[in-house]
């Protein structure tokens, strides 16, 4: 299995230079080569391939006068700027995924470099070519061999690892065998973040709304600065720290709670959200960011699949809302305030989310039994 652990590392000042000098030969590389090839396709209708045309120019300009810095860079890291760049073409060209045209990237944003080859690791420190051992705080260390790191440094100036292990743990084989009594199906909300089809109820944080008067202060004082001063470069680092502290609580809850889940139940069935056309709604549209339902989904996903259990995406249209869970009649159109109703069939009471998520799961089992697996009566 591969498995990876993202640490804190404090460089000094003089290895952070150095830091700042890699991320930006990284970046230089990129944008370099995007401009490249939209040049040569706007001037000559020719397409260039990143991962070839691009690539081989990089030795030609290493031995030049005018980008002989490059080389005091990592080669590797430059070389996989250069197949990052052809994956956002290939993004771009695939209908399936619907990416746009790959963008510059900024120096103001979060910068990262790519390393597998001359990496190494301890108790308490890191190390990749061309620069001495940088201080890290491995606070899971982690048994098997070191296939890469990538180094990563975020809008406030901290710095980060992102170690990658090859284990010899063989990867868990899916169950093929759930006990109905093990299979939760969730539906999304915003009043609450999630409902299973047990009853439970968990209640949305709101991680943005509670920090909102707090970055409205900070905002509003960078907006008063003056454009390229050293004080709007410190209001600006303020603004950051404070988005930062929210996406950290974010994902510190989203990651406690994709633990319990998946550990609680053999299966798990989700909705499939059209978080993009949802945010359309201007009403909504922080709230439902402010959710980050499919980076809660992306959690139950890869954490299922290292344990060896089944996460279910039913499709977008699916009526769990509309549909009495007992005697399965859909009604025609349900507003959005309604959060109760009766059953015109068999008059039974529902509960809008409870009887949601209940048909979620019954929706879940019989996808997991087309798929081939035995799922137990419950």
């Amino acid at each position: 299995m591969l498995k990876a652990v993202k640490v804190r590392i404090y460089p000094t000042a003089e290895q952070a230079d150095w830091l700042n000098r890699q991320f930006g030969s990284v970046r230089f590389v990129y944008n370099a080569g995007l401009r490249i090839m939209s040049h040569r396709y706007k001037r000559h209708g020719q397409s260039l391939n990143a991962r070839h045309d691009i690539k081989k120019l990089l030795p030609v300009a290493k031995k030049s006068r005018k980008y002989g810095w490059l080389t005091e860079s990592d080669s590797i890291a430059l070389q996989q700027a250069c197949l990052h760049l052809d994956q956002a073409f290939q993004r771009f060209f695939d209908p399936k995924q619907k990416a746009g045209y790959p963008r510059f990237k900024s120096k103001r944003g979060r910068q990262s470099s790519y390393h597998c080859v001359g990496v190494n690791s301890g108790d308490n420190w890191i190390r990749v070519p061309k620069i001495k051992a940088i201080k890290a705080r491995i606070h899971r260390p982690m048994d098997g061999k070191l296939k890469s790191i990538t180094l990563s440094r975020t809008v406030t100036g901290k710095h980060y690892a992102a170690l990658l292990f090859e284990t010899e743990q063989a990867a868990p084989a899916p169950l093929k065998a759930v006990d109905a009594a093990g299979v939760v199906g969730l539906d999304m909300g915003l009043s609450h973040l999630a409902i299973d089809s047990n009853g439970h109820k968990i209640a949305n944080p709101r991680f943005l709304k509670q920090a909102q008067r707090n970055l409205k202060r900070k905002q509003q004082a960078l907006s008063r600065k003056q454009k390229g001063s050293a004080n709007r470069a410190k209001a600006r680092l303020l603004v950051a720290r404070a988005h930062e502290r929210v996406v950290n609580a974010r994902k510190d809850f989203q990651h406690k709670l994709s633990r319990q889940i998946v550990d609680d139940n053999q299966a798990v069935i989700v909705e499939t959200l059209k978080v993009k056309n949802m945010m359309k709604n201007a009403r909504l549209a922080r709230h439902i960011g402010d959710a980050s339902w499919h980076a809660l989904i992306e959690k139950l996903a890869y954490k299922a699949e290292e344990k060896g259990k089944h996460l279910v995406k039913l499709d977008q249209w699916f009526p769990g809302s509309k549909t009495c869970h007992v005697c399965q009649h859909k009604s025609d159109t349900m507003l959005l305030n309604i959060r109760s109703w009766a059953c015109p069939a068999c008059h039974t009471r529902h509960d809008r989310d409870i009887n949601a998520a209940l048909n979620i799961k019954h929706q879940g089992i019989v996808q997991l039994k087309t798929a081939g697996l035995s799922v137990s009566a419950h």
